[in-house]
């Protein structure tokens, strides 16, 4: 299925049904009076989290969500009917935004339906105008217009903890080795074009979900590469992995590549830069000079960066940096949710991400 994070839309809500001016002429009935109803509502937009949702792919091919209109009431007091809701069904993680300001107009962060437009409230018939002045009254309430406008929806992943690096350093492996995930691999640059979540689920720990996002380079705030079109999936984390590739093959040295990454980061959102992060030296598998491991080490250290050498080849040290990343996922869920329980778990299916 094709990624689509960002998707332009028309919603509008339906309009109040008029109501009804009527009289009663019944045979018999010497008095009869006026007996009109009231006009239905009309239909609401309203957003659905789906857990089962990770792209707003169907969106993009239906770009005008509108609800229906109520009907107008009829005599003999007969209410219209409501108009029907439109359901917008969307990932978890998506927010809407106001097309023309950018200002964030509503969240969708569960699986939950969020009331976004009200539609029109029906008018009323002539019964309600009926007083013991004007026993007859000749005239109804229009039903309120709906509401319309354009918006744009922006999918950010719901994801614990975002594996950032250089393409090819390594992040779509170590996804598929902690978890059941199964990104594309491979030894030429950007094989990752879209975001990969896996969750990763041991009985030492909670559950977490971690994202490998798509290659950043030098510029990518500028659009060079992919761009930082996918930096938003990691404002949500709580703890940024900072993947460095050290096996002597990359481009840059580490220190170099770890630079630009903050830099990158810092230029898209100062804070990226301020999340809890991990230092991930990969690929020591295939290092020859671990005197130069060492210094590069050491050099992360004393810019205060908690540092890892693994191998996600191999499984080389893994458990330590998995241990450390549950650790920094849990103290900021209990920040985020006081009331969070010890034995609190993610309830995550991979399959559905």
């Amino acid at each position: 299925m094709k990624f689509v994070d960002s998707v332009k839309i028309h919603v509008r809500s339906g309009k109040g049904g008029d109501g009804c001016t009527s009289m009663r002429r019944e045979k018999y009935v010497p008095r009869g009076g006026p007996d009109g109803g009231d006009g239905g509502k009309g239909g609401a937009i309203i957003f659905q989290g789906d857990l089962q949702k990770n792209t707003l792919l169907d969106l993009s091919f239906n770009q005008h969500q509108h609800a229906k209109d109520g009907t107008p009431g009829s005599g003999k007091n007969r209410h219209g009917k409501n108009g029907k809701d439109r359901l917008i069904a969307v990932p978890l993680g998506t927010v809407i935004k106001d097309i023309d300001t950018g200002e964030v107009l509503l969240e969708v962060l569960g699986e939950q339906d969020y009331l976004f437009i009200q539609g029109g409230k029906g008018g009323a018939g002539n019964t309600r105008f009926k007083t013991a002045t004007n026993r007859a009254p000749e005239f109804h309430q229009p039903g309120e217009e709906g509401r319309e406008m354009w918006i744009r929806l922006e999918l950010k992943l719901m994801a614990d903890v975002g594996l950032v690096g250089f393409p090819n350093a390594g992040k779509s492996t170590l996804i598929g080795t902690i978890s059941h995930a199964h990104p594309k691999v491979a030894d030429y640059p950007f094989t990752t074009l879209i975001p990969n979540l896996g969750v990763v689920k041991t009985d030492a720990y909670d559950a977490f979900v971690v994202a490998d996002i798509p290659g950043i380079i030098e510029g990518a705030h500028e659009g060079t590469g992919l761009g930082d079109r996918f930096l938003r999936h990691i404002e949500r984390t709580a703890i940024l992995a900072i993947l460095l590739d050290v096996s002597g093959f990359s481009e840059k040295p580490p220190i170099e590549e770890y630079l630009i990454l903050l830099n990158e980061l810092a230029l898209y959102s100062q804070a990226l830069i301020e999340k809890p992060r991990l230092v991930v030296l990969n690929k020591v598998d295939a290092v020859s000079d671990f005197e130069e491991l060492r210094k590069i080490q050491a050099e992360l250290e004393e810019k205060k960066e908690t540092v890892f050498t693994i191998s996600a080849a191999t499984r080389e040290n893994l458990e330590p940096l998995l241990k450390t990343m549950a650790m920094e996922v849990r103290k900021y869920r209990k920040q985020t949710n006081p009331v969070e329980r010890e034995d609190s778990d993610l309830e995550a299916d991979e399959e559905s991400i």
